[in-house]
């Protein structure tokens, strides 16, 4: 075998050999963000148009949470949260409007004492779309619900 074949040979292999470590280092990528974001990260794809500019999006998400301080809750606060929510489910049968605020300013007080940013709500989603995906869709859902039952449109079915 000549030498201009045996290297024509290498290169090849090792174009080959490249191309199958970039498709594993994508294929594994893509399974970790669809682990870790659960549903959110079907729903990214379709809001990004593209599965690139949705995964960029969700490892931009993955940088930024990790960059903030979130901070476990004591268990003295924890408690205190588990009772004001207690509160407000049981506040739901007579008052169905008011526990609805009341439960979302609670979540959103949370939010605040773990260390997230709450000023917008779409980046509250994005932020805990990292660690609570697969729960973001009740959170969306509810926070629906309370916009709409500030207008007063709001029925104890939603």
């Amino acid at each position: 075998m000549s030498t201009s074949t045996l290297l024509a040979v290498i290169i090849a292999a090792v174009v080959v050999i490249a191309v199958a470590a970039v498709a594993a280092s994508m294929f594994t990528r893509r399974r970790k963000l669809r682990e870790r974001f659960g549903p959110e990260y079907e729903r990214t794809m379709g809001d990004a148009g593209s599965r690139m500019a949705g995964e960029r999006e969700l490892r931009a998400r993955e940088k930024r949470h990790d960059a903030l301080d979130i901070k476990p809750l004591d268990s003295s606060v924890r408690d205190r949260y588990t009772r004001d929510w207690a509160s407000a489910q049981e506040e739901f049968v007579d008052r169905p409007e008011d526990a609805v605020h009341d439960a979302d300013r609670l979540v959103t007080s949370l939010m605040h004492e773990r260390g997230y940013p709450t000023q917008d709500f779409d980046q509250q989603l994005k932020d805990l779309s990292v660690e609570h995906g697969r729960t973001l869709e009740h959170y969306r859902a509810a926070h629906d619900v309370e916009a709409l039952s500030t207008r007063h449109e709001a029925t104890t079915e939603q």
